[in-house]
This record gives structure tokens, C-alpha cells and sequence, in this order.
């Protein structure tokens, strides 16, 4: 399939989401995909919401990123959720500022705090959520589809470019000139918080700088971790 195909399709289902899924949003990380989606909302003018998840220790080419973005696409305004401050306190003050690096446990405990809480937030009074995952980003992520039910967050979850390439996505980016986050220039194809990205080597998985000290099958945070089999929205 090509990439107009692929974004025939994209472009398809969101305006399929916008309309049978209301109220919708997209989860925007500012990751090139992320970025992808939202040119696209923007430009199509969509009705579809924006939020982002702020934990607290993000890089600061994202926060100029997030600045860009508001200023770039001002009629979709993104939504910001932040860590419950009480727990994140109880968190550091009995683990320590970094202890994520200590243990699979304190991290996936860390990322709950940071991400998981704030989500649930964030997701609270919609029918669906939109996500920038592709298959080709991870182990944990080929049997993704691009829609599914989310037992966790009891609502649709649809993740328009689950079939693109990175390739696909770049190219996209640059003709229709998308901004993007600059740790990319820097060879972080995938970018989360500072303390758990990293640059890759040439050769090396595109996730390989996320929570490189672990094992590739636990490198999630849980926000995307499938939980149940795949139910289609009706028609």
C-alpha cells in the first residue's frame, strides 16, 4: 500500500471517528506521529480535542515544541494534565528522585504516577481516544490494530497510523511541513521523559533509547498495554 493509500485511509477514519465517536480526542506526546495526527486534525479542522500529559521531568525540546504547536495551530488548543502532586511527593520522598532505575517495579510505579493517573483524567467523559502507535515500533505493539476496544479505560481507542512507516511518517512531515520535536535531528526516534530517553546507535530499534536498561518486553508505561481482544465499534 502506498503512502497516499495509507493516508487516504487515515484521513477516512478520522473523519469517521469525529462523527460516530464523539467526544474524541487525541493524546498528542509531540512524537512525530503525534505531530502527523495533529496536522492533520488541524488542517481538516476536525472536532476532535487535544491533550497532552506534562510529568514533570519532560525534555525541554518538547517544551518549546508544545509552545510551537499552540502557537502553529491556535483553533485546537491542547489540554495539559500534570502528576497528582501528593503522590508524586510520597513517591520521591520514599524512593528517591531517580528510582525508576532501580527496578522495573519503581518505574512502571513512577510512569502510573506520571502518566497512568493523569490519563485517566484526561479521558474521563469521552467516547474514544486517538493514539500516533505503529506497528513497527515495538514487540509490545504487532498485534495493535487500528481500532480496539480499551477495557482499561472502558472507551475506543483507534491508532490511525498503525500501518505507516517511519519512512512514511517523515516524508509526511517534511512535504507538508509539520513541526516536529528537535531531539529527532539528534537520533531519538522515540521520546518520552528526559531521564529515560536516550539516542540510538545506527542499527539499534527505534525504541531502543526508551528505558534502555531494561528488557525489550517491558519497555511500556502501561498507557498502551493490551488488555482484551479487539471489538469494532458499530457501523
Amino acid at each position: 500500500m502506498s503512502l497516499a493509500d495509507k493516508l487516504a485511509h487515515t484521513e477516512a477514519l478520522l473523519d469517521t471517528i469525529a462523527r460516530d465517536h464523539a467526544p474524541v480526542a487525541l493524546a498528542n506526546s509531540f512524537g512525530a506521529e503525534d505531530m502527523v495526527l495533529m496536522h492533520l486534525i488541524a488542517s481538516r479542522n476536525l472536532p476532535i480535542g487535544i491533550f497532552s500529559l506534562d510529568t514533570g521531568r519532560l525534555p525541554v525540546e518538547t517544551y518549546t515544541l508544545m509552545q510551537q504547536v499552540g502557537e502553529r495551530y491556535p483553533g485546537h488548543p491542547i489540554r495539559v494534565y500534570y502528576p497528582d502532586a501528593t503522590a508524586l511527593e510520597a513517591y520521591v520522598n520514599s524512593n528517591g528522585i531517580n528510582a525508576f532505575y532501580q527496578s522495573v517495579e519503581l518505574r512502571k510505579s513512577c510512569c502510573h504516577i506520571r502518566k497512568i493517573e493523569p490519563l485517566k483524567r484526561a479521558l474521563d467523559g469521552l467516547s474514544a481516544w486517538i493514539t500516533g502507535l505503529r506497528r513497527e515500533q515495538s514487540p509490545t505493539r504487532q498485534d495493535l490494530t487500528d481500532r480496539e476496544f480499551d477495557a482499561d479505560n472502558g472507551l475506543m481507542k483507534f491508532n490511525p497510523l498503525i500501518e505507516w512507516t517511519e519512512k512514511e511518517v517523515w516524508e509526511y512531515i517534511r512535504t507538508n511541513d509539520v513541526p516536529y520535536n528537535s531531539l529527532h535531528d539528534k537520533h531519538v526516534p522515540s521520546i518520552g521523559c528526559a531521564p529515560c530517553t536516550r539516542p540510538i546507535a545506527v542499527g539499534e530499534d527505534i525504541r531502543a533509547g526508551r528505558w534502555w536498561w531494561e528488557n525489550p518486553e517491558s519497555k511500556e508505561c502501561g498507557l498502551h498495554v493490551k488488555a482484551s481482544p479487539l471489538k469494532r465499534p458499530n457501523a
